[in-house]
């Protein structure tokens, strides 16, 4: 707290001498942040500041807390998940286990507002915690009228215009839907991700244009629920950065559950002169072979995202991008504009909720003095589908590239007691450690809660742990955490069950 104070006192005074004299600000409204944005990195960032004893203030023009995430993204889409998911097991799985279901329905509008009520609450709940946290919310658009200076058109003042002051500025704006040339999204028959979390009828046939996380993942969603899906890839492979070896079952996986896949594909046209179908004219990537025409209900564009900076007034202040729109900064997330801070999806890295989360701390920890540390290489990432894709660290291709010698250890799920007790046993762990030091390098995971086994082998990789490491840990049994433990056993020695 003493060190908040301190740099208060120093950094106050150029700030308010200017804000004095234009007349915005007496020394009481001057922040010592503001943060734009109240999505994961920007409400994080907002509440660690506060909490770091630093007078606080979070500008979000959308009316509402948490971002696309919460919103519009993670959220919302991991409700639909789960409630088709639900679905599914019903119609297919359930008489395995003694419970039968004659007539299983779909309700649409009820799930769709399980959805809704979920993102309520959680918005809510961020709401709550600004308060808690004696963070000032300011719902309105921001745009820079200096390095320390932003106008706000507030939400709930008919346009009004007022003038927040900080002695830091954090851009959390996050990113917005990346669109393909020559198709318009009307988020009804052409929907991104977030019309794709509000149709209002099953769609009979869709098709996705992206293979990525959030294409496969909504495209599992309305597969489940009875849509006969096509995704179009134009790389010759579903999820790029994902391990070959993994995606490939992965790809196999969603195959039985009646996705299909057009990869080495692009899309060359839309026509939506119909009013009963749309109509995608395709052709192989490379070009020259014949094109062929796909016709669905609905289709769903979902070829990745980019950075939202629109209406900033970045210009206004000199602050720099890159060719796409990203905002360079150093380890402190300082841009080149002294003062401008940025996270999140607008700056290099992955484009994941909880990475922002973690430049959201790191860089109020950075402000107020402290020291503060993210480290992209070891950032886990999870296809939500099911089963669950989740890895951490490097995959076998990147470390065969390095040229460093290494190891490999798997172990199926099918030999995993708990995945069997439940009949859910489909997938498999894989570790990557070096060869000379057993260092982890890599875990990859295919399983019903991927999601959740995951973190054990992030903690590890942090700490530079080898695979006897983990496969010295003694694991609860029968857990499906046991399967990580035997995939580091074969990576160094040989398991036991299988």
């Amino acid at each position: 707290m003493a060190m908040a104070n301190l740099f208060r006192r120093k950094a106050t005074r150029d700030v308010l001498r200017y804000s004095l004299y234009r007349g915005f600000a007496s020394e009481s409204e001057v922040n010592d942040v503001v943060v734009i944005g109240g999505g994961p990195g920007g409400y994080v960032a907002a509440i660690k500041a506060a909490q770091l004893g630093l007078k606080t203030t979070c500008i979000e023009k959308r009316g509402a807390l948490g971002g696309t995430c919460l919103n519009v993204g993670c959220i919302p889409s991991k409700a639909l998940l789960h409630s088709s998911h639900l679905y599914h097991e019903a119609k297919t799985k359930f008489a395995n286990h003694g419970v039968k279901c004659s007539d299983v329905q779909v309700d649409l509008p009820a799930m769709m507002a399980q959805k809704d009520k979920a993102v309520f609450n959680l918005t809510k709940g961020v709401e709550a915690l600004f308060k808690k946290n004696k963070v000032n919310y300011v719902k309105g658009a921001a745009t820079f009228l200096s390095p320390s200076q932003i106008s706000v058109e507030e939400e709930e003042e008919q346009g009004e215009k007022k003038t927040v002051v900080g002695k830091n500025i954090i851009i959390a704006t996050g990113s917005d839907v990346k669109g393909l040339p020559g198709i318009t999204i009307d988020e009804k028959r052409i929907v991104s991700s977030t019309g794709a979390l509000a149709l209002t009828q099953i769609p009979n046939k869709l098709i996705v244009i992206g293979a990525g996380y959030i294409g496969l993942e909504m495209g599992s969603v309305w597969a489940r629920l009875g849509s006969e899906v096509t995704v179009v890839e134009f790389a010759p492979v579903i999820v790029p950065t994902m391990d070959g070896e993994i995606r490939r079952q992965f790809q196999r996986s969603l195959e039985k559950q009646k996705m299909k896949f057009m990869l080495n594909t692009k899309v060359m046209g839309v026509d939506t002169s119909s009013s009963d179908v749309v109509k995608l004219t395709l052709e192989p990537s490379a070009g020259g072979g014949d094109q062929t025409v796909l016709e669905a209900d609905v289709v769903l564009v979902s070829a990745g995202r980019t950075p939202y900076t629109a209406g900033l007034g970045l210009e206004n202040i000199g602050v720099e991008t890159d060719k796409i729109g990203r905002i360079p900064v150093d380890r402190k997330f300082s841009t080149n504009v002294k003062g401008v801070y940025a996270i999140g999806d607008v700056i290099p890295g992955p484009m994941l909720a909880h990475r922002a989360e973690d430049d959201g701390i790191a860089v109020a920890e950075f402000i107020a003095g402290k020291e503060g540390h993210v480290d992209y290489d070891k950032v886990p990432g999870v296809v939500y589908t099911h089963p669950e894709v989740a890895s951490v660290g490097k995959t076998e291709e990147q470390v065969k590239e390095s040229g460093v010698a290494y190891r490999v250890g798997k172990f199926p799920m099918m030999g995993n007691s708990r995945a069997k007790s439940i009949d859910d046993a489909e997938g498999l762990v894989k570790v990557i450690a070096e060869k000379e030091t057993d260092k982890i390098l890599g875990v990859h995971i295919m399983a019903s809660n991927a999601g959740e086994l995951i973190h054990e082998a992030a903690l590890a990789i942090s700490y530079d742990a080898s695979s006897e490491d983990i496969a010295r840990t003694c694991h609860a049994h029968p857990t499906l955490s046991e399967a990580l433990k035997e995939a580091a056993m074969a990576t160094y020695d040989k398991p036991i069950n299988i």
